[in-house]
């Protein structure tokens, strides 16, 4: 299990000092970073017991007008190497 837990379906409005003070208030939250303009944030608590409390009792609350949809962040090690780019081809020539 992991500290860190992947919040979803957040209201695009919502700033992460208005998340952090949300999950404050029921938690010891060590880090919030809710990613502009997507929907979804990443929330970090103090130990996985805590955040597996969290991830039980946030995963469908509203918040915002919107249900929350929460679940155990993944590290993500398979990120693409922008250098590596697929597809594209040759160039063009008109006759």
């Amino acid at each position: 299990m992991s500290k860190k837990l992947y919040i979803g379906n957040l209201n695009y409005s919502v700033t992460n000092e208005e998340l952090m003070e949300f999950m404050s208030s029921m938690w010891t939250i060590t880090e919030c970073k809710v990613i502009e303009g997507k929907g979804f944030a990443f929330v970090s608590f103090e130990d996985e017991a805590t955040a597996a409390k969290a991830k039980e009792q946030l995963n469908g609350q509203e918040f915002k007008g919107r249900p929350l949809r929460v679940d155990i962040a993944q590290e993500n090690n398979n990120r693409r190497n922008n250098n590596n780019r697929s597809g594209g081809g040759g160039r063009f020539q008109r006759r």
